[in-house]
């Protein structure tokens, strides 16, 4: 193949993947329902960091129980 041809079959390539996002898109839009489109429905997340003690007692996930020995 020549170099044109390969650009060629490149453009096809992307014109063809854009024209299906674009399709899965629409189809997205129109499954979506309302109130997840709706800003009202944003919850805000305070900047204040987390009460330490919340984290008293706790397991650290994947590492095992606090004092005992890995396997």
């Amino acid at each position: 193949m020549s170099l044109y041809d390969d650009l060629s079959a490149v453009r096809r390539s992307l014109d063809e993947l854009t024209r299906t996002v674009e399709r899965l898109e629409r189809r997205a839009a129109r499954r979506r329902p309302a109130q997840e489109t709706d800003p009202s429905r944003m919850v805000p997340v305070p900047d204040t960091p987390y009460d330490s003690t919340l984290w008293t007692d706790s397991d650290d996930e994947g590492l095992g129980s606090r004092g005992r020995r890995a396997p």
